[in-house]
């Protein structure tokens, strides 16, 4: 509601509006208060006939609007716990205007379109109650937090709590605690503090400063046994498990936060070794979760095939014993106090990490140097420190929730209310927009790549051309090897990519080479993509040559292990499995490839279960030694010469005397549209989920700036045309957007995508909006100038920082270019008209044919609706993931 506007903007005439706004809170304390069902229907037509009407003086998104004019992005807001936090990425010659905007939308904030944004938060209750990771964190914090509200409330609320909505309590919580004495405003970047501050205290000097209710918190009980919960949904199985300590500042967090690296650091923790590295489970991991008043150490698991959920837990718990035995490296603290080190580095580069960094001093009332002082204060633990702590501290006191796969016969549902459609006078702006809008500030010049001069170019060996940028903001270092194979040439890259992970040399076993690489504060990948494989490295600049002469003896010495090779085919078929109890990966990987391709896709370009039974521990490894001898770009990134680079290239990167060339065994071409179908996958779910494909015009350079200005207006963020008029006039969907996309290669065109998740009955206005949409673009002036605003203030304050370039570049050259794109949507944009976009539009969207793809539960899916698009077909899981 904080979006919506105040009495000065989001509203045409407040004195019209007002009246008919306090009619409406008033009807909610009455509708909330009502048991007779039917009396309550009433009610609520009530609330919407006067909400049609009081909208007609509402204008929805100027917040958004104010925030494309001055070029802010990634707007959005969030709660948890402990904080609400507003998140925008301003241009530093914007800054006082933002600060403007903002102190007007926190002075007087107006509940205007309340019973649409209402729907959109039932939706969102719906989706959480569909999802098990929810059901399954809810739980986790029920079960910890037995008198605290980190257990004994969520963020969202109950569905009573939903059903029952109050304009008025609202108010009341917004007046009790947003007040600047209970706010922060967290800023990094390119900024004058001195001067930023000055403004800040101008600006924001008319707030009045108010008692805020102390919060006093609950003693909870220590746990004398372990508490133990089940929940049941869909997806794969899984277990999470957490100890419960004192908050954020204390000598348990930091404790915790070491603990839990040496459990699991993602290389060489006790649990990575132990369990992972040794194939116990399908999946573990070990995280601290710090908050003000209590923490949590948090471990979770994953099932092989055939293993309960109860010996997950009891590995898990065995790793803990070694902490309390000391059994443990001596190097290990140090490492990880070096590892950390690695990371600081490389966040605290973002602007966004260091303002959260403040968040999260200010929300845990800890001083700043005591936030960023934790590393060193994490150097001083000891050995003793941890077996003592552990001993004392990790027993059998804790919560563990096990995840089943099953039908949850407790799944509750928010109904759909009637909803009429609103007004959103997209074309429509108030006084204080106006003058935003019209400010002129200096603008800021935008920077565009030089490919010739900001990246060097050479040739190593004469055959691989290797590119590098100079690393000018800390002590660190990436090289990636791009090698020219992939499954589109031999199906056994994506499992021997995964097997390189469970391989040693002759001089290191696996788990030795783990900890050696972690020993440096290095690390390396190994991954597949549709192209390429990809060998990454990186770390602490100055082990770069013993990290390189690692990765080059593990990628040319690596040694068979047929037992993990067994095991890894175990776990790959598991995994296989596992993925069609996932929604997402139902939705967005095999509905979305069969969607795009048809039956024969990419994602279903794989060995079948009778191929890798057969896979030889041999012949794979032979094949992994044997990738650094095709064809291969090198990129790295340091703060060291090009030249030296390029000697340890030639003194750990040997390369043979003429690269191996494999072609493509297969091509994917992407169908065109003839006629419009309809895919039905059944899955037991509450919502549906829909997309919209269809294939595009072949990849033209040319259409990039339109296909770009286009998303900004018609698809993207909350103040364009898709979210304006599918989720704030009608209330249809909780999340909505569409997308004209650019390809990732010359080869492929570009590609048509609408997505709506939405309730089940609400299916058929939901597709009818949508199609509607493609079909015939509104047009607003005024939201096409802000978007035009957003897009080119988003170039103009953009910085590409030299750990970038490099992606930069390299999808630059995938594209045929060899400049920044960039500067030709700059150029482009700003001659475009709205008669531009709509002629796009007609062009490339209107009247095409689509591949409809319908995730939900057949029995709550209208068939009739689905049988006016094209012929229904159902698909099994079978048939999108093709095992």
């Amino acid at each position: 509601m904080l979006f919506k506007g105040t009495d000065k903007y989001g509203t045409m005439d407040f004195s019209k509006e007002e009246p008919m706004l306090k009619k409406i809170e008033e009807l909610y304390e009455k509708y909330r208060s009502t048991k007779d069902e039917k009396l309550r229907k009433s009610i609520y037509r009530e609330i919407d006939s006067i909400s049609g009407l009081a909208s007609k003086y509402a204008i929805a998104n100027e917040y958004d609007k104010m925030m494309s004019v001055i070029g802010a992005k990634g707007t959005n807001a969030y709660t948890w716990m402990e904080q609400t936090v507003y998140v925008n990425d301003i241009p530093s010659n914007q800054l006082s205007t933002w600060l403007d905007v903002e102190s007007e939308r926190f002075r007087n904030p107006v509940m205007r379109i309340f019973h649409t944004e209402l729907e959109a938060v039932y939706e969102e209750k719906n989706i959480s109650m569909d999802n098990d990771q929810d059901k399954l964190w809810e739980n986790l914090f029920a079960g910890l937090f037995q008198k605290h509200t980190y257990g004994t409330q969520t963020t969202i609320g109950t569905v009573d709590h939903l059903k029952n909505p109050s304009i008025k309590k609202i108010r009341e919580y917004y007046n009790t605690y947003y007040v600047p004495n209970n706010m922060a405003i967290c800023l990094s970047g390119d900024l004058d503090p001195d001067a930023t501050i000055k403004m800040i205290r101008e600006k924001f000097s008319g707030w009045k400063k108010k008692d805020v209710p102390v919060f006093k918190v609950p003693a909870e009980v220590p746990f004398l046994k372990p508490v133990e919960k089940h929940v049941y949904g869909p997806n794969a199985e899984t277990m999470v498990m957490a100890f419960r300590f004192n908050g954020a500042g204390t000598r348990d967090a930091d404790l915790l936060n070491l603990i839990s690296r040496l459990l699991y650091n993602g290389t060489a923790g006790i649990i990575d070794l132990d369990i992972v590295q040794e194939q116990k489970v399908l999946a573990a991991s070990a995280f601290p979760l710090i908050m003000k008043d209590y923490s949590a150490l948090v471990l979770s698991g994953d099932p092989k095939t055939g293993q309960k959920l109860e010996e997950v837990r009891d590995l898990l718990l065995q790793q803990i014993e070694k902490l309390k035995n000391g059994d443990f490296p001596d190097w290990m603290i140090d490492a990880t106090i070096n590892n950390i080190r690695y990371e600081e580095m490389v966040q605290m580069e973002q602007n966004r990490y260091r303002a959260d960094l403040f968040v999260t001093a200010y929300v845990q009332h800890r001083k700043w140097e005591e936030v960023i002082g934790e590393t060193n204060r994490l150097a001083g633990i000891t050995r003793k420190d941890i077996m003592e702590f552990v001993k004392a501290s990790l027993g059998n006191n804790y919560v563990c929730v096990y995840k089943h796969t099953g039908e949850d016969k407790n799944v509750q549902k928010v109904e759909k209310p009637v909803i009429t459609p609103v007004e959103v006078n997209r074309d429509a702006a108030s006084g204080f927009v106006q003058e935003i809008m019209s400010r002129k500030v200096q603008p800021i010049e935008p920077v565009f790549l030089n490919y010739e001069t900001d990246i060097k170019k050479y040739y190593f060996k004469n055959r691989a051309p290797v590119y590098y940028a100079e690393n000018t903001e800390n002590k660190t270092f990436s090289v990636s090897f791009v090698i020219r194979m992939s499954n589109k040439k031999d199906r056994r890259v994506p499992i021997a990519v995964d097997y390189i992970n469970y391989l040693g040399t002759s001089k290191y076993t696996p788990a030795a080479l783990k900890q050696e690489f972690y020993k440096l504060a290095c690390s390396y990948s190994v991954y597949a993509s549709e192209e390429n494989v990809h060998v990454n490295i990186s770390g602490l600049t100055v082990n770069i040559e013993p990290a390189l002469a690692l990765l080059e003896q593990l990628l040319r010495d690596a040694k068979p292990d047929e037992s993990a090779l067994k095991n890894l085919v175990s776990d790959v078929l598991k995994s296989r499995a596992d993925a069609k109890l996932n929604q997402d990966q139902i939705l967005w990987s095999g509905m979305m490839n069969y969607g795009t391709y048809g039956n024969a896709n990419p994602y279903k370009h794989m060995l079948s279960e009778k191929e890798l039974t057969a896979l030889k521990a041999e012949d794979l490894a032979a094949f992994l030694r044997d990738l650094i001898n095709y064809e291969q770009e090198i990129f790295f990134y340091a703060d060291l010469p090009g030249e030296k680079m390029l000697q340890l290239f030639e003194k750990h990167h040997p390369l043979p005397a003429e690269f191996k060339v494999m072609k493509d065994n297969i091509t994917f071409t992407r169908l065109p549209n003839t006629e419009t179908k309809v895919f039905v996958v059944d899955f037991d779910m509450k919502q549906a989920e829909i997309l919209f494909l269809s294939k595009g015009p072949d990849f033209d350079p040319a259409l990039i700036p339109y296909a770009r200005m286009f998303n900004e207006y018609f698809g993207g963020g909350m103040g364009s045309v898709v979210f304006q008029d599918m989720r704030e006039s009608k209330a249809l969907a909780y999340s909505v957007f569409s997308s004209f996309s650019v390809p990732d290669r010359k080869e492929k065109p570009f590609g048509v995508m609408a997505y709506i998740g939405t309730q089940s009955d609400k299916l058929s206005d939901a597709m009818a909006g949508m199609m509607n949409l493609l079909t015939k673009m509104p047009q607003s002036e005024l939201l096409f100038s802000t978007s035009k605003d957003a897009l080119l203030q988003n170039i103009r304050s953009q910085r590409v920082k030299p750990s970038e370039m490099l992606g930069y570049f390299l999808n630059a050259t995938k594209l045929g270019m060899n400049y920044d794109i960039r500067r030709n949507v700059f150029e482009t944009a700003g001659k475009m008209t709205l008669a531009d976009i709509n002629s796009f539009h007609e062009k490339n969207i209107s009247g095409k044919k689509y591949n409809i793809m319908i995730l939900g539960k057949k029995s709550l899916l209208d068939m009739k609706t689905l049988e006016k698009y094209g012929k229904v077909e159902f698909l099994t899981l079978e048939q999108i993931f093709g095992y």
